[in-house]
């Protein structure tokens, strides 16, 4: 369970490790118990639970008031009372670049925006334990060109050289990215990832019999439907733009950015809000 993403905020989670910053009702469930606040949910009933005590111990055989009293407890808690912790810890980001390489954009511009941002963002990775990936799509597959990593040498080794050029099969990047995050997540369940597509949103490859639109937006549904928090940055320029971009990100329930100018620093700016929000 988590509220807010990354190391650069707090995150919720249900491990019995982290912060207490607050306390849930957790009936009959007495793990993890905050005392503080399960003592508070009780103190109004103290007095009619000592009566219904007392007049429960009526019928059984009497004893000398002292014994009475000494048999009695100070506090009666009930399962109903119980409040349970809510602990925040830092959490990991997870960040991976789903860019189109193919030949319907300005493909270096992107290119090497994305290294940028990729690069820049690793750069306080160790620190902050995030970890970055990129996937580029284009002819008819998709490829990991930098599993995800906190490594600075490994990516600018790795992104040295990238394909580019032909059609664009955005549902193959689609699918690749929704693989890559779940096999991360799986290994570090307290990564809490970011999807970031630079794309026009304009699919003409499929991987199966649906048509290319189609089957993308399926795939960026079930990306929608685990949670994984993605924006989409249309490369389209606004003179040509038919909205491709934009419904991509409804249907993954994100965001979609038109950036002025396609740069790393612009780009990394922008991510790094997203990770803050």
């Amino acid at each position: 369970m988590r509220s807010t993403a990354g190391r650069r905020s707090r995150t919720r989670t249900t491990r019995k490790r982290g912060r207490y910053s607050g306390f849930e009702a957790s009936p009959r469930d007495a793990s993890d118990l905050a005392f503080d606040a399960t003592l508070r949910a009780a103190a109004p009933y103290q007095r009619s639970r000592a009566e219904d005590r007392a007049s429960d111990s009526a019928e059984a055989v009497s004893c000398e008031p002292e014994q009475e009293r000494a048999n009695t407890p100070a506090l009666f808690l009930r399962p109903d009372d119980y409040q349970k912790k809510v602990r925040v810890r830092r959490s990991a980001n997870l960040i991976v670049f789903l860019v189109d390489a193919s030949w319907s954009m300005a493909v270096s511009e992107r290119m090497e925006a994305t290294k940028g941002a990729v690069l820049s963002l690793l750069t306080d990775a160790y620190q902050r334990r995030d970890r970055v990936g990129m996937i580029v799509f284009q002819k008819d597959r998709a490829t990991l060109v930098l599993p995800p990593t906190n490594s600075v040498e490994l990516a600018q080794r790795m992104l040295m050289n990238l394909p580019v050029g032909g059609k664009t099969p955005l549902a193959a990047g689609l699918w690749l990215a929704y693989q890559t995050i779940s096999r991360e997540v799986r290994r570090f369940p307290e990564l809490e990832p970011l999807l970031v597509i630079l794309t026009d949103g304009a699919g003409n490859v499929s991987m199966g019999e649906l048509p290319p639109q189609v089957e993308a937006y399926q795939v960026a549904e079930q990306i929608r439907e685990e949670k994984i928090k993605s924006i989409v940055i249309n490369m389209e320029s606004a003179d040509y733009d038919k909205g491709l971009a934009q419904a991509l990100a409804d249907h993954m329930d994100g965001p979609c950015y038109n950036l002025a100018s396609l740069q790393a620093q612009s780009l990394l700016a922008m991510v790094r809000e997203e990770l803050a929000l």
